[in-house]
């Protein structure tokens, strides 16, 4: 079960359904998911997340893949935090926290929106995919969408 209800963009207001094969609005726009949050808030509780597996996809729910059978993973996610309190010191913070997704499976945090692009991709059918790329979105794209068979 997702929670997805609906594509929309941010800028126009156009509304799309969600299986339809998009880019970006004829705007110009990217897209956006939107989410029913209240039903959500009511199902995906902190103990219903107990015991699912430490990946992205623990938050299934609210991500827009319609059926699990589509899901590509290669075990993005839960990446650790890491206190930096030298730079917490520099910076007069109480304390900061650096996210270090090179823990990623391709050293990049761009493998959490990669994945849920290509499971989208793989959902509707896409048979070939591209993006530009100066490096760390070609390399996580070429291994999901190997993952994926696309």
């Amino acid at each position: 079960m997702t929670f997805a209800k609906e594509i929309v963009c941010p800028r126009c207001d156009n509304r799309f359904r969600l299986d339809q094969l998009l880019n970006l609005c004829s705007c110009g726009s990217p897209l956006l998911v939107r989410y029913d949050l209240r039903e959500a808030a009511a199902t995906v509780t902190k103990p219903s997340l107990q015991g699912r597996s430490a990946t992205l996809w623990r938050y299934r729910e609210l991500l827009p893949v319609q059926d699990d059978v589509n899901v590509v993973s290669l075990g993005e996610g839960f990446t650790p935090l890491l206190e930096a309190k030298t730079v917490a010191h520099e910076l007069s913070f109480r304390r900061v926290w650096i996210k270090d997704e090179a823990q990623n499976p391709t050293g990049s945090f761009k493998d959490r929106g990669l994945c849920l692009a290509v499971s989208r991709a793989k959902e509707l059918g896409v048979k070939k995919i591209a993006i530009p790329s100066a490096g760390n979105a070609g390399g996580s794209l070429s291994a999901y969408a190997a993952r994926a068979g696309i």
